[in-house]
């Protein structure tokens, strides 16, 4: 996106159209009086996990902020952005990697694609170098690069602009020859050059909104083309030594995201590197689960609103803090997504439109209340968080619970009604002790997620009245000893135990795991190894006749290696051994269908593979 483009008047309208009589039916909505509701949160109950919220800087908005004169100001527009105690607390930042001549790291190329290229690094990248240093001193480590397109000598057109399509892509030949892996190396040169001035990038993307053609930095992509080129990426980082992860592919809508989705995953090797899928909400809002996603994350990764500069909380407009509050919501619950980034951050006086979250010029900063939608849950709701049980309670209240990685408990709750509704929130299984304050942090026409009065757990739940037309977040920290423990929920049968003999303790002795003759499953192990450390890239196929519900792989390390980080599966290692057992949305793995573990992990002396897989005490074939 950039700003200005007048092709988004459209977009506008359609975003009109959508949401003025949902936000405005609820805006004039009768005042009533609700009864006490029952709010249920149970731990046990799991959802996706939360990687987190984020923003743009992209397009200059980056050295807009590097240039504010006054240091104080400039200061109090980062905190709005990145600190978790008076900001929103973003925990993604998706810095554009440019392809203009001006601030391209390769403005000239060679006469041919085998030709040496003739990087030049800035340092600066308009300003998102500084900024991505500003959001890690914030402790942020989501910085993902992002390309809009490849160097116009690469493409179909001659143009970095203007669409056209990476040379050697199917359907796509140029006099020039196949560009595909120029292009490739190029944004393992960008890893690199980010990693020159301290900064690792988290993932990479090699495209944006491929179905369109802009008169600014675009390129064209099919769904077929972009697996494609994931076929190629993904193999150069390996070589390279990167273990950076591969997103994709960002197209316009929601409406768009599913084929892009299914091509990823319908190609062995783009969907052995891609780990997260990723869409924008223009031409539709997530509002539905993508089908088929082998358990990679989905990430919402740019929308916003291109009227009139509007910093309202609710005033029944697409681009009111209300509206914004539903439309995270809706993405996390009904699209199940793991991350859900806006567009801009912070924009200055020269940008009229509501790109951005908050707004700057010269010593005056104006916030919206979308930035204060997005600080309830990115602010409390934290990187490794769980979603988890919330069921029942009013209608009008839009409720959603959170467990984060240090323990604590967030309960966030959105109430559309005119009126308050008092409402009773029963914790299950959460671990929170009688006695533990729950402060509420309000979010309305006169409150910017501003802490209220603490409310006290009494009989395992605490009770609290949700102002109208108002988003709320209740903060539960981890309980301390002092506390007395909720009652756990599920009834148990009282048996008076039989005596019993304590057994003679026995040595047990780890099996090495066997593949059977007719293995249900098919284990492909691929390794990106660097000096003392390495990521395994897992792809399980279910090969059998019936459905998996419920999966254990377990396999046995060769060599003197150590699990250190997992993701799509729950890891755990004693010895040699290592177990992965699926996390809460990759549990089945239907007839032919297949799932993607992974782990970051250390070695010494060797590193040699494993050889054989253990999938719920059956042996699988290896690939």
């Amino acid at each position: 996106m950039f700003n200005g483009i007048a092709r988004k008047a459209s977009l506008l309208l359609l975003t009109v159209l959508l949401f003025s009589g949902l936000v405005l039916s609820s805006f004039f909505a009768a005042h009533t009086v609700h009864a006490a509701s029952s709010v249920t949160v149970n731990g046990v109950t799991k959802y996706q996990t939360i990687d987190g919220f984020g923003i743009s800087e992209a397009f200059g908005q980056a050295n807009n902020v590097k240039n504010i004169s006054s240091a104080n100001t400039q200061q109090q527009v980062l905190d709005l952005l990145f600190n978790k105690s008076t900001g929103a607390g973003f925990s993604i930042l998706r810095n554009l990697l440019p392809s203009d001549s001006s601030n391209t790291i390769e403005p000239t190329g060679p006469s041919n694609p085998a030709g040496t290229p003739t990087y030049t690094w800035d340092g600066s990248s308009e300003g998102q170098v500084w900024l991505a240093q500003q959001a890690q001193s914030y402790g942020i480590s989501q910085i993902y690069g992002d390309a809009w397109s490849a160097p116009g000598f690469m493409k179909t057109n001659g143009s970095e602009s203007n669409g056209g399509t990476l040379c050697g892509a199917p359907g796509a030949s140029c006099s020039s020859g196949d560009w595909r892996q120029a292009y490739a190396n190029y944004l393992v040169q960008y890893i690199k050059d980010y990693q020159s001035a301290g900064v690792k990038l988290s993932g990479i993307a090699f495209v944006n909104e491929p179905n369109f053609t802009a008169t600014y930095s675009s390129m064209i992509m099919s769904p077929a083309q972009s697996a494609d080129f994931a076929d190629v990426l993904g193999p150069t980082l390996k070589t390279a030594g990167l273990n950076t992860p591969i997103i994709c592919c960002e197209p316009e809508g929601w409406n768009l995201a599913q084929s892009y989705a299914s091509a990823i995953t319908g190609d062995p090797v783009a969907n052995s590197y891609v780990t997260t899928l990723s869409s924008h909400g223009y031409t539709q809002a997530p509002n539905s689960a993508l089908t088929g996603t082998n358990g990679k994350h989905i990430w919402e990764t740019e929308w916003s609103t291109f009227d009139s500069w509007n910093p309202a909380w609710d005033d029944g407009s697409s681009s009111a803090g209300f509206t914004w509050a539903q439309h995270i919501y809706d993405g996390l619950t009904s699209a199940n997504l793991n991350a859900f980034l806006y567009w801009w951050g912070a924009i200055g006086n020269s940008t009229t439109d509501n790109e951005g979250l908050v707004k700057f010029n010269g010593s005056t900063v104006s916030t919206s209340g979308r930035l204060w939608a997005f600080a309830n849950y990115s602010r409390f709701v934290r990187p490794g968080a769980t979603r988890i049980g919330a069921t029942g309670g009013d209608s009008n209240l839009e409720t959603t619970a959170y467990t984060n990685s240090d323990g604590s408990t967030d309960v966030v709750v959105l109430n559309k009604a005119s009126s308050d509704i008092t409402t009773s929130f029963a914790l299950q299984n959460t671990n929170t002790a009688n006695g533990t304050s729950v402060v509420p942090y309000v979010t309305n026409a006169t409150n910017n997620t501003a802490a209220q009065a603490a409310l006290s757990v009494q009989n395992g739940a605490f009770n609290a009245t949700v102002p109208a037309r108002s988003l709320v977040t209740y903060v539960i920290p981890v309980s301390s000893s002092g506390g007395t423990p909720t009652p756990t929920p599920t009834p148990t049968k009282t048996v008076t135990p039989t005596p019993v003999t304590t057994p003679t303790p026995t040595k047990t002795v780890t099996p090495t795991p066997t593949p059977s003759t007719s293995a249900i499953c098919k284990v492909s192990y691929v390794v990106n190894q660097w000096s003392s450390g390495f990521t395994a890239n897992l792809t399980l196929t279910n090969t059998g006749t019936t459905p998996i519900n419920g999966w254990t792989l377990v396999f046995t390390f060769p060599g003197n290696q150590q699990v250190t980080q997992g993701w799509n599966g729950i890891f755990s290692q004693q010895g040699s051994k290592a177990t992965i057992t699926n996390a809460s949305y990759n549990s089945s793995i239907p007839v032919g269908s297949l799932v993607n573990p992974g782990f970051n992990g250390s070695w010494s002396g060797s590193n040699p593979s494993p050889t054989a897989f253990m999938l719920n005490g059956t042996g699988c074939s290896v690939a």
